[in-house]
């Protein structure tokens, strides 16, 4: 969801278009170059993230990229109270809208092994889901299916990770050898409808739970979340960097 910026600044240094190799002499349209010697290579790099916008909202077919509205999730589950009859709800198929409307405010690239890191705020993250609970909430038998709605406000992202080099057919490649998400949320607002044959009082209840106890259902998400997202972005990065060298994108320096 929500990382793919991170990535896609290494994933275009040269791009497999067609049946060929696309030269730093004429790269596509949406890969905007930065130099190795320019003294704001930072302010660039971040330009060239939110210049990927666009094209990341609805894919890049060139470098088999999909579009990541909306992303796709499997599952979450979630124990939200204690006890023998706690309350614990799952929520599967997850939809998620929202992640390619990023922005990059601080991105620090990796040097002498230490990680990188970059903090990216999106400002609104929807969630659709299928939900399914089970156990007691408050007084109530909480068993149920339906469908689970999400809004989280001015999510900000600090993502650090190790990255590594290797050579293949006389080119450089990059690998994400490692990767770590934490979030933070300002607002956010959770819902369920359609809750065992629409019953009002179940649904009624849930939702004022979720309603008053918004940060820490999310606090109980975060370990999983985090997790689920690292795993999946690195799978997607290293898949396309095997294909992709590094240098068209990110210019040498000017001898």
């Amino acid at each position: 969801m929500l990382l793919w910026p991170v990535f896609l600044f290494a994933i275009v240094g040269r791009l497999v278009h067609g049946h060929g190799v696309i030269s730093a002499d004429n790269p596509p349209p949406y890969v905007k170059q930065c130099r190795e010697d320019d003294p704001q290579i930072n302010s660039c790099l971040i330009s060239a993230l939110h210049h990927l916008r666009p094209y990341v909202a609805t894919g890049i077919k060139e470098i088999e990229l999909p579009s990541v509205e909306p992303f796709l999730m499997d599952e979450l589950s979630l124990s939200l109270t204690g006890g023998e009859n706690g309350y614990k709800i799952s929520l599967k198929d997850m939809k998620i809208y929202g992640a390619s409307n990023f922005s990059m405010s601080r991105l620090k690239l990796s040097e002498n092994g230490k990680p990188f890191e970059a903090k990216i705020n999106i400002p609104s993250l929807k969630i659709n889901a299928r939900y399914q609970s089970s156990g007691v909430l408050i007084i109530l038998p909480a068993s149920g299916n339906g469908t689970f709605l999400g809004q989280f406000d001015d999510l900000d992202c600090i993502l650090k990770g190790k990255t590594s080099t290797n050579k293949k057919d006389n080119q450089n490649y990059l690998h994400v050898d490692g990767l770590h998400v934490d979030l933070t949320a300002k607002d956010m607002r959770m819902m369920v409808k359609d809750i065992f044959k629409n019953n009002p009082i179940l649904t009624e209840a849930i939702n004022l739970f979720l309603r008053e106890n918004g940060q820490e259902v999310f606090k109980v998400m975060m370990p999983q979340l985090r997790k689920k997202l690292a795993a999946l972005f690195m799978g997607i990065a290293n898949k396309l960097l095997t294909h992709v060298p590094i240098d068209a994108f990110y210019l040498p320096r000017r001898t």
